[in-house]
């Protein structure tokens, strides 16, 4: 049987995977792909250095922003460093719509063209308000000046205007960039797909280095202005990277609106709430002979309420979608329910690598920046750190351990995402153990020695989290793309994202939580430990110290629900699926096809 005498019907029914159906894969065109032409290698490469890239430019306004707010638009130290965490925490928040729009109307490839313009002129408008000094208030040095005006008005607004434009911008991006790079390969080649998030992870690497390095010595060096315009023209040349692939990506095209199944799952069991679910899957709505043969389905033992979705009411020969459901669409709605615990393990981890772009920085400018008498290196460099260890960790990882641990595992990604996330969690607690030792030791050496320390001795903590993040980041990405269907891509990797920006809008929450807790029950900072815009002052380490514990718990509650989701035979529906019904022809997984389709 041919895959295309299925009725079109069918095929939307069931959400078939990728390399089942050549019509599902198009080019830029709408015509089918072909695999001489389309996807491969080649095509991931214009996606990984449009990542390189648009990673270069946001990373190098997102990780000085703190530095540009507080000495050019003199905002206070603790509301400088909160609207940084918030707009980071914005662009994070927006992949959400930009997994949405892509999945449902526009497709990735769109989705990142008209979002990358949008993200370009964010830039300009940055840096032509860094440049025009009408556009800031008046100079100031926050430092020894008691009272510096604030930026307001149109001066604020147009800050403002601008942040929303590349927190839009760059958000919707980042989970198209993801899936439009992970299209290029067929869902069976996991070899294939863990060697391309471990390539998107050093590409961002790369830009972030570059980033930190580079552009950030332009912003210091020879202005904000400058630094911000550099980052449009490489956002730029990001853009012209994506566009000269477009005659060989493979392109997913989109389905219509994701979220209607799922309301119909939600609907359709509640108002069947007073059924018994049968003890049999069997007496369930089914799909297709033929859909089985294409995709087996497990059964799930969680959230069994949903399975009410399924139930025929007896007499009635046709129902309304919002009354009765397939078992696909339940499935699907079971592992989304299933992966939240996962991604809300991770908010923690977020939050700590939001005080390594915040406090960690501001901690750096109070230190020796001096490498000789003449060349100071800019606080927001250190964060280059980590990625100078990374660009030589994460190919070492790819060449050696992986396939060392293949041959351990059986794995084809060496360890499994849920393993590669919890190894990232728990160094993610001893990158704020370093960073709270070394905080009082500069404290304590600047107040009672009157001696600063040398900037390196923040890098321990950069060099730490940056490992954590390796596993973590990867491993998360690789964990929702793998769970995913192929209508629900974009919007579940850009879950990945929405845990970063859950993270930082909780730095926010603690550090007023901190200031408020702190500077009312009697302790001698009267502004609280974060209250002041000197750090000499402040108490960071006391802050680093909280940060550390609540990553020490999360890392065990981490390992709580990733047992539970492992506990669930669907859990591995996705890397255990037939492949695709050429597969089945051929006589692989014999027994699927005479499987009777569970849920």
């Amino acid at each position: 049987m041919d895959v295309h005498d299925l009725s079109e019907e069918a095929k939307r029914g069931l959400h078939m995977s990728e390399e089942s159906s050549d019509d599902i894969c198009v080019d830029f065109g709408g015509r089918p792909c072909r695999p001489s032409k389309h996807g491969g290698t080649r095509a991931a490469l214009f996606v990984l250095g449009f990542q390189a890239f648009e990673m270069m430019a946001i990373a190098a306004v997102g990780n000085n922003l703190i530095t540009y707010v507080f000495n050019e638009m003199h905002f206070p130290l603790s509301k400088s460093a909160n609207l940084v965490t918030n707009f980071i925490g914005t662009v994070f928040l927006l992949s959400l719509l930009g997994g949405f729009l892509s999945d449902s109307y526009l497709g990735s490839f769109r989705t990142m063209l008209v979002f990358g313009v949008i993200e370009i002129s964010g830039f300009i408008l940055l840096s032509v308000q860094a440049h025009l000094p009408e556009l800031r208030p008046p100079e100031c040095n926050m430092k020894s000046t008691i009272h510096c005006l604030e930026a307001n008005g149109y001066k604020a607004v147009t800050l403002y205007a601008t942040l929303c434009l590349l927190a839009l911008g760059s958000g919707c991006l980042k989970p198209n960039i993801i899936s439009h790079g992970a299209n290029q390969f067929q869902r069976k080649d996991l070899r294939k797909l863990s060697s391309f998030f471990n390539a998107a992870y050093f590409a961002f690497s790369m830009g972030q280095l570059i980033a930190l390095t580079l552009l950030v010595w332009v912003q210091t060096h020879s202005g904000m202005d400058v630094g911000f315009g550099v980052s449009a023209a490489v956002m730029a040349a990001g853009m012209i990277s994506l566009v000269a692939g477009t005659n060989f990506y493979r392109n997913k095209p989109p389905r219509g609106s994701i979220f209607t199944p799922i309301a119909q799952v939600f609907v359709a069991a509640i108002t069947k709430r007073k059924q018994i679910c049968p003890s049999n899957p069997n007496m369930l709505q089914q799909p297709s002979t033929d859909l089985v043969r294409v995709k087996p389905l497990l059964h799930s033992n969680k959230f069994r309420f949903l399975d009410k979705a399924c139930i025929k009411t007896q007499g009635k020969a046709m129902e309304s979608p919002w009354r009765l459901c397939t078992i696909e669409q339940v499935h699907q709605v079971k592992i989304l329910l299933s992966v939240i615990p996962i991604f809300a393990c991770t908010i923690i981890f977020n939050t700590i690598l939001a005080q390594l772009q915040t406090f960690s920085v501001q901690q750096g400018s109070s230190m020796n920046t001096h490498i000789t008498k003449t060349f100071q290196i800019p606080p927001a460099s250190l964060q280059a750190i980590p990625y100078i260890i990374l660009i030589f960790f994460v190919p070492l990882y790819e060449t050696f351990f992986v396939p060392l641990a293949r041959k351990l595992t059986g794995n084809d990604s060496g360890i499994s995402p849920l393993q590669r996330i919890g190894t990232g969690l728990f160094l993610a607690t001893f990158s704020m153990v370093a960073a709270a030792l070394v905080e009082k030791k500069r404290r304590e050496s600047f107040l009672e020695q009157n001696v600063t320390l040398s900037i390196f001795w923040i890098a321990p903590q950069f060099l730490i989290f940056g490992l954590s993040e390796m596993f973590t980041a990867v491993g998360l990405v690789e964990f929702f793309y793998k769970q995913s269907s192929q209508s629900m891509q974009s919007f579940l990797t850009a879950m990945t994202y929405c845990s970063y920006s859950f993270g930082f809008y909780l730095s926010s929450i603690l550090v007023s939580a901190v200031n408020r807790v702190t500077s009312s029950n009697g302790s001698r900072t009267k502004e609280g430990w974060l209250g002041d815009n000197d750090l000499n002052k402040d108490r960071l380490d006391h802050f680093y110290w909280l940060l550390a514990s609540l990553s020490f718990i999360n890392f065990f509650n981490y390992l709580f629900w990733s047992r539970w989701y492992s506990c669930d035979p669907s859990a591995t529906h996705h890397s255990a699926e037939v492949n695709s019904l050429e597969d089945l022809e051929n006589g692989e997984n014999k027994d699927s096809t005479t499987e009777k389709p569970r849920i």
